[in-house]
This record gives C-alpha cells, sequence and structure tokens, in this order.
C-alpha cells in the first residue's frame, strides 16, 4: 500500500506548472462526498468540473470497472471493440443522429469537429472553409480549439492562431447573418449549448431554431458542443434537446465515462460519412475500459433516473440560492443566476475568485470561471438535502464578498 504523505508543497520541482492549484490533495470519495489526505471532508458542487457524473466509488460503477479491467484495458483500433458498438448504438439511440466516432477527451472531440466541418468543405469545392464561433466560447486548448475559443486570455502567447473563423455574439441571428453575409466559405457554426468557461451562458430557445434553420437554408453543418452541459446534466441527454432541435455534429466527453476519460463525435446524416479510412483516428479512442464506462453510465443513469434527478435537485438548488440571495439580487449586487439542471452559474458584480478557497475552507468544492461567475455542476446523484448544504454553505461567504470594501 502506497502512503502519501499529508504535507503538500506549495508547488511540485517535477510537475510542470500548468495549474493554479489549491493545497488540497484529495484521497477518495463516497457519493458527493471526498476527502483529502488530511482526512477533510469536502461536499463535491464541481464534480471534477462535470465529470464525475455518478459520484464517486459508485456501487454499480465500480464493480463493472473492476470487471473489466480484469479481462482488457486496451486494445488498438486496428481490431474491433465490441462495446463501442453498444456505446455508438446507445448514444445514437439518445441523440436521434446516426454515427459515432470515439476519442478520450473533450478537446480531441472538439478538434475532429473542426476537421469534419473543414472536409465538408473541401469536400464542396470550397479551398478556405470558414466556421462561425462565438464569443466567451471555449473549446479546448490545443491550437485549433484555441483559436475556436473567444477568451483573448488564454490566447497570449501561442500565436499565430489558426485562421478560417469568423466570431459573433451569442443569441444574436442579425449579427450572425451580417457576419457570413454574401461569404461563400462558411461550412459550418459551432458553439456550446450552454458556455461551460465562459459564465455558464446559455443559447436562447428561438435563437437555436432560427440557427437550425439557417444552417438548412444555406447548407452549413450545426455543430452543437456538449462536451460540458450534456450528458444529462441539465435534465435532458443534452442541452440542445430542451428546444427540439437536432444537430449535425455533437461533440461529447466529461460526464459520458463517470471519470475515465472518454470523448465522442456524434454525427447525423449531412456528417456521419465525411469521414473515410485514414482521415481520423486516435490511439486511445474507443479502448474497452472507456467503452464499459460510458456503457455502464448510461445504463445506470437510467436506472437510477439520474436525468429527473438533476431536473429536480438543480431546480432546487437554483431557487434556494436565488431565495437565500435575494437582497443581493434585488440590488444588482448578484447579477444572474443562471443555468438548466445541475449546471448553475451564480454571476456577481464583482470578481470572486478567493472564494474557491474560502468554500473549500468550509467544506465545499465550487469553481469560479470568466472572473465572475461560480460555477456548480456536482454530480447528478446529489440530493435536495445536500442542494441545500451547498447554500448553507455558499450563501454567507457570497454576501461577505460583497459587502467587503
Amino acid at each position: 500500500m502506497t502512503v502519501v504523505s499529508p504535507k503538500l508543497e506549495a508547488s511540485s520541482p517535477h510537475v510542470m506548472n500548468t495549474y493554479g492549484r489549491l493545497p488540497i490533495a484529495l484521497s477518495h470519495g463516497q457519493g458527493c462526498r471526498v476527502w483529502d489526505i488530511n482526512e477533510k471532508c469536502y461536499l463535491d458542487a464541481l464534480g471534477g468540473i462535470a465529470v464525475n457524473t455518478l459520484g464517486h466509488n459508485h456501487a454499480k460503477l465500480v464493480p463493472a470497472l473492476q470487471d473489466q479491467i480484469s479481462k482488457i484495458i486496451h486494445s488498438c483500433n486496428y481490431y474491433h471493440t465490441p462495446n463501442q458498438e453498444v456505446l455508438a448504438k446507445k448514444l445514437v439511440e439518445l441523440s436521434g443522429m446516426t454515427n459515432v466516432f470515439f476519442c478520450s477527451t473533450g478537446l480531441e472531440a472538439n478538434e475532429a469537429a473542426l476537421k469534419l466541418a473543414r472536409k465538408f468543405g473541401h469536400d464542396k469545392g470550397i479551398e478556405r472553409p470558414e466556421i462561425v464561433v462565438y464569443e466567451k466560447a471555449f473549446h479546448g486548448r490545443s491550437i485549433a480549439t484555441l483559436s475556436a475559443t473567444g477568451n483573448p486570455k488564454i490566447q497570449i502567447g501561442f500565436g499565430p492562431l489558426v485562421d478560417g473563423f469568423i466570431r459573433v455574439p451569442i443569441n444574436d441571428i442579425d449579427s450572425l447573418k451580417k457576419a457570413t453575409e454574401g461569404n461563400p466559405n462558411v461550412v459550418a457554426v459551432f458553439f456550446e449549448a450552454i458556455q461551460g468557461e465562459g459564465g455558464v451562458n446559455p443559447m436562447h430557445t428561438d435563437y437555436l431554431r432560427e440557427l437550425r434553420a439557417l444552417c438548412d437554408e444555406r447548407d452549413w453543418l450545426m455543430m452543437i458542443d456538449e462536451v460540458q452541459c450534456g450528458m444529462g446534466r441539465t435534465g435532458k441527454w443534452f442541452a440542445h434537446q430542451w428546444t427540439g432541435i437536432v444537430p449535425d455534429v455533437m461533440p461529447l466527453a466529461k460526464g459520458l465515462g463517470s471519470g475515465v476519460p472518454v470523448g465522442a463525435v456524434v454525427a447525423g446524416p449531412k456528417a456521419a460519412h465525411i469521414f473515410q479510412p485514414g482521415n481520423h483516428g486516435t490511439t486511445f479512442g474507443g479502448n474497452p475500459l472507456a467503452m464499459r464506462a460510458g456503457v455502464e453510465t448510461i445504463r445506470i443513469m437510467e436506472e437510477d433516473g439520474l436525468l429527473d434527478n438533476a431536473a429536480r435537485v438543480g431546480t432546487h438548488l437554483s431557487q434556494g440560492l436565488a431565495q437565500a440571495l435575494a437582497a443581493e439580487l434585488a440590488s444588482g449586487a448578484v447579477r444572474e443566476i443562471r443555468g438548466q439542471g445541475l449546471m448553475i452559474g451564480v454571476d456577481l458584480a464583482k470578481p470572486c475568485g478567493t472564494l474557491v478557497q474560502q468554500c473549500a475552507d468550509n467544506g465545499l468544492l465550487i469553481s469560479v470561471t470568466a472572473d465572475t461567475v461560480i460555477r456548480l455542476v456536482p454530480p447528478l446523484i446529489m440530493t435536495e438535502a445536500e442542494a441545500d448544504e451547498v447554500i448553507q454553505i455558499l450563501s454567507p461567504l457570497v454576501r461577505q464578498l460583497l459587502q467587503a470594501a
């Protein structure tokens, strides 16, 4: 048995310094709770950033993964992996789409989507395809996905960025039409149904329906990044399903494997056969362990009614926060509580990054994104009682921050 020292260094001399970490090392978890190596307990309202769908040490998931590990962990894509077909069939059933490509991360899924769009254009004879993307978007940190991302802060130092992107504001169909007017090179529109890193910003229902019609009219691919907002987080399998539309391309990851890295690109008829052998690939994508994790995650979500739970507990949490922070909402110190299901953003009128450590000190794990937005993306197994704990810990700390000079 490996024993980890409870003493944490401020920084590691050997691990590359790419994260501004808190002085916490987690040891184990159960349900929506985790413990650090000093045995301090935390209520997990972050879920590994929307990854731990089933929480920690789930009684149905763990034995299934142990069973798979005892058989085969990795097999390359020279050969068939039976659970690829099982998981693909299920994702097709849930999405109303037709085919799936498996990878390992959301970045890879988004990168594949961008390649699909470009090849879609080239197959139509467009030499320099262009893709519409959005302000405040986040699609990853590879050079291409970073270029599609709408955050200048994280782009600094990595130029020249990839060209071929047209950036527009969200929920403004007139701006999109103006930005693309008379441009024959546009091949796709790429966006998150609810922006995650950009501040939990939902796309409006009417906008998405208008956009679907525009994509059909102009023969563009509608590509919806559901990496963070998909897999039941909003109370439907995919956040765009609240609008009744179906995309042509849908990248997934995060919650699909409940902590085991799984990425996927789900495609409809318009995009399903763009890639042919040799056009794209991956070493780890679709490996037996990842596929078992995806299959079991969906099975457990269905058996345990986790979509309904996410909708119900998410509403309870949002309404409870609104009630606890009613005065701050009225004064404008809390600008908005937004999102859907268990993807909630509390937007403050001042930067609130210090709340991450303060909440941890009080036994609650959260994140802050876009400087002023508290992001809550807990496991989908969270109960109303646990949601009440989140409110009880978070609300006084928010008031304290807002009242400080």
